[in-house]
């Protein structure tokens, strides 16, 4: 009969095998190319931010040359129960540095920046000109769309 106290032996080095090291492959041929991790916005990104935006905007006219700013401020906590992400600081630095430089973000907040001066103006512009600027500020995301942009004549 078994000692119910009595533990389990524990196995010796000498008892485990250890398996045999495979020789080092060699590399016989290499790469022409140096591959990194590309991070850029998703597909979905546009659809969630709009969700997620406060827009602010001034401008007015100097003759028939507009000039406006428009602000986007983007509050991540406004996402946290549809983004996979963490909602802090560093998504917004990285989503800041990712807006301006995203084609299709730039586009869509160009499109912005341009609606909200058309309705401010009264008038439809011509010619228009976007500086996109973008910082953190905790886990929101600030957008700066400088416009200027001419009255466009009949």
């Amino acid at each position: 009969m078994a000692n119910p106290r009595r533990t389990p032996r524990r196995p010796r080095a000498g008892d485990l095998a250890v398996p045999t090291r495979k020789p080092m492959a060699t590399a016989r041929r290499v790469s022409l190319f140096s591959r990194r991790l590309t991070v850029r916005l998703s597909p979905m990104s546009s659809e969630l931010l709009a969700d997620a935006t406060a827009v602010l905007s001034e401008g007015g006219f100097d003759g028939d040359r507009y000039a406006g700013s428009t602000m986007v401020t983007i509050d991540l906590a406004r996402l946290g129960d549809r983004v996979s992400d963490p909602i802090d600081d560093r998504t917004a630095r990285r989503l800041a540095e990712l807006v301006p430089t995203d084609d299709g973000a730039r586009g869509r907040v160009r499109r912005v920046a341009l609606g909200e001066a058309t309705r401010i103006a009264g008038c439809d512009l011509h010619a228009p000109s976007v500086d996109v600027r973008a910082r953190a500020v905790g886990a929101r995301v600030h957008l700066d769309l400088d416009l200027e942009a001419d009255r466009r004549t009949p």
